[in-house]
């Protein structure tokens, strides 16, 4: 695959999260309905505060060219994220379009990632 398309493959994955991740976390700390899952899902209030934080932060070093492990952290951190709202929709007895979701996103999110790797073996 040339390194054009591998570098469109990953922006648009990258992008694709990253409003996902800024959205949901806006929602969290906004909106009462979003407070209301929370609850359902059996997490305290807090827990939803530090998560939507936590979202900002990683959405931030996915876009940011930055060096190191900062954005396999980020990375690491959404896979546990995506899964971990797959598991407690799927515990709660949730209907399965609640569970879907989680499981796109991560799958975008592993786009994401291999393209990242990809475009980076390539360019060196």
């Amino acid at each position: 695959m040339k390194t054009k398309t591998i570098k469109i493959i990953y922006w648009v994955s990258t992008a694709l999260v990253s409003l996902m991740m800024t959205f949901s976390a806006y929602s969290y700390l906004t909106n009462e309905t979003i407070k209301q899952a929370f609850h359902h899902l059996g997490f305290p209030d807090y827990f939803r505060v530090e998560l939507a934080i936590a979202k900002i932060l990683g959405a931030v070093l996915l876009l940011l060219p930055i060096k190191g492990q900062w954005k396999e952290w980020a990375y690491a951190g959404f896979a546990f994220t995506f899964v971990s709202a797959f598991i407690a929709h799927t515990a709660s007895g949730d209907p399965i379009n609640n569970r879907v979701g989680p499981v796109v996103f991560l799958i975008v999110l592993l786009l994401s990632y291999f393209s990242y790797h990809k475009a980076k073996v390539e360019s060196n």
